[in-house]
């Protein structure tokens, strides 16, 4: 099953554009997801879409979708177990931001497509991959201020951005989703971001903390 797999996530990857394709960026919305029990199998499972305006950081639009999800956890394969009720969230959504956070790997994955770039692919939006930890790839600890990176290369390319979004505080690993510069998602992140976390996502993650609470 794992090469199948592979072989998907490796034609995703020649899919992904690493540019600039966009109008404009007004509207930024995060993407997360959470589950009743992460061991469990299927299990019942949220995903939460928080956008907001980027001039201001003022949330303008949030939804919530729950599911069923029964694809088991295996590293580098996020997408299978996530992906399905992120789309279901996607097209329920009224309000589509022009680029999507997403909780994850964009192309710093060992098969060049992580979650953020197997949804931008999969709904030829603009998106994100902005991850807490490193998945992939090596890359020296960027200075502790505010706005401070480093590149996250393998095999002598550039893959993404260890990026210091508050002083003093562990960095997150930014990458190309699709349809975006690496500079430009650095940028975005930047400013949007209040803590260590961009806002669109920590809202999503917020949103679904109370949801899940609520729900068990």
């Amino acid at each position: 099953m794992h090469k199948e797999l592979e072989e998907i996530q490796l034609q995703c990857a020649k899919r992904v554009i690493q540019r600039d394709d966009f109008e404009k960026i007004e509207l930024i919305g995060g993407i997360d997801l959470t589950f009743e029990s992460i061991k469990e199998n299927p299990t019942r499972a949220w995903a939460s879409l928080v956008v907001i305006r980027l001039s201001d950081l003022r949330v303008v639009y949030q939804k919530v979708v729950q599911g069923v999800v029964d694809f088991p956890y295996i590293p580098t394969f996020l997408a299978f177990r996530e992906l399905p009720l992120m789309l279901k969230l996607y097209q329920e959504a009224e309000l589509k931001p022009d680029v999507f956070f997403i909780d994850g790997q964009g192309i710093a994955h060992p098969r060049g497509c992580g979650i953020a770039s197997h949804f931008g692919v999969e709904t030829s939006t603009v998106s994100v991959g902005v991850a807490k930890t490193r998945l992939f790839g090596y890359g020296k600890e960027p200075n502790r201020e505010r706005g401070s990176y480093s590149y996250l290369t393998y095999r002598g390319k550039v893959i993404g951005a260890i990026l210091r979004t508050k002083d003093n505080t562990e960095p997150v690993y930014v990458s190309v989703g699709h349809r975006i510069s690496l500079r430009t998602a650095i940028d975005l992140v930047l400013r949007t971001s209040l803590y260590r976390i961009p806002e669109p996502t920590r809202l999503a993650h917020n949103l679904l903390q109370r949801v899940r609470k609520a729900n068990l």
